[in-house]
């Protein structure tokens, strides 16, 4: 039997960036450093995941915790990771960085 009490949703990218316009959604950058100098998310809260620690996630208020990294991997094991540790944080960008600059949406450089 599959332990169904942690789920991740995927969320599109045209969808996160829609929430975060008009203020549903904290995005919540879990890529490490060097990747975020080279190219970030250009609203994103950073938490990497090397150091992740759930805790560390300003209070979102009343906007749903959304998680994205490179391709939609360690975002997912961001969420389970905070889940775990008590929290309701179950969206992530599916695909990632990739995925939105795919769907056109802009990135910033230099960190």
């Amino acid at each position: 039997m599959t332990d169904q009490t942690h789920r991740v949703h995927d969320l599109a990218a045209a969808e996160v960036a829609a929430g975060i316009a008009d203020g549903r959604y904290l995005l919540v950058d879990v890529r490490e450093l060097n990747e975020i100098a080279a190219e970030a998310y250009p609203d994103a809260v950073v938490v990497p995941l090397s150091t992740f620690d759930p805790r560390a996630i300003p209070d979102p208020g009343t906007k749903k915790v959304v998680f994205a990294c490179r391709s939609g991997r360690r975002s997912v094991t961001a969420s389970l990771a905070a889940q775990a540790a008590g929290l309701a944080y179950d969206a992530h960008l599916e695909g990632g960085i990739l995925a939105w600059k795919s769907a056109g949406l802009p990135t910033r450089t230099g960190g």
